[in-house]
């Protein structure tokens, strides 16, 4: 199986628009619109060069440095977005805030504690994402953080080992790690513990 880095994606600190107010709509700081970058990025320690996180004590830090999610996820969620909003709008990388757009490595496939080699970078698997309400806001829909916990189309976050340049269509090396717990069963304990609120 081929592993492969699709796309590197980062974004600075904008604003996202909230209509929850009765004056109608709000902006709250978010980094959410990452977009792709052409040529080689730097990672480092604390994430991508030119990659900013509005909320660090959520997203962000040592052990969520880098977030990886695959697009083999992307058709479901155009499907959701067709059923619950009738669009039919192609998703770009990137639409999911994560920092890389990877190919061939799913939730069931990587195990916390794996590390994966991209490019000059080696990065470890640390714990599956937990959607927050800003997920729900740019896919439009009110349940959509629900169905991702729901689905365990989360992808995941990666701490930094070794510092290095990674670019688009770099392979990715997996390398396996103590091989205790996938970040699919850890989704699925996180579900099991948030039953009561899924639906």
């Amino acid at each position: 199986m081929t592993i492969r880095l699709l796309s590197v994606n980062v974004a600075t600190v904008g604003s996202l628009l909230v209509n929850d107010t009765e004056e109608g709509f709000r902006r709250i700081p978010s980094a959410y619109d990452k977009r792709a970058v052409a040529g080689a990025v730097q990672i480092t320690r604390t994430g991508l060069t030119g990659d900013e996180q509005a909320n660090r004590d959520v997203h962000g830090g040592i052990d969520k440095a880098v977030y990886a999610y695959p697009v083999e996820h992307y058709p479901y969620w155009q499907e959701q977005r067709r059923m619950h909003l009738q669009r039919d709008d192609v998703m770009p990388h990137g639409a999911f805030a994560e920092n890389l757009t990877i190919a061939g490595l799913l939730e069931d496939q990587v195990w916390i504690g794996d590390r994966l080699q991209i490019g000059e970078a080696l990065l470890e698997v640390t714990e599956p994402r937990e959607p927050c309400f800003k997920f729900t806001i740019r896919m439009g829909f009110g349940k959509a953080a629900k169905l991702m916990l729901h689905s365990g189309y989360t992808g995941f976050y990666l701490k930094v080992l070794q510092e290095g340049r990674v670019a688009a269509n770099d392979a990715i090396t997996l390398i396996p790690g103590p091989r205790e717990e996938t970040v699919a069963t850890f989704n699925a304990r996180r579900r099991m513990g948030r039953q009561p609120d899924l639906f």
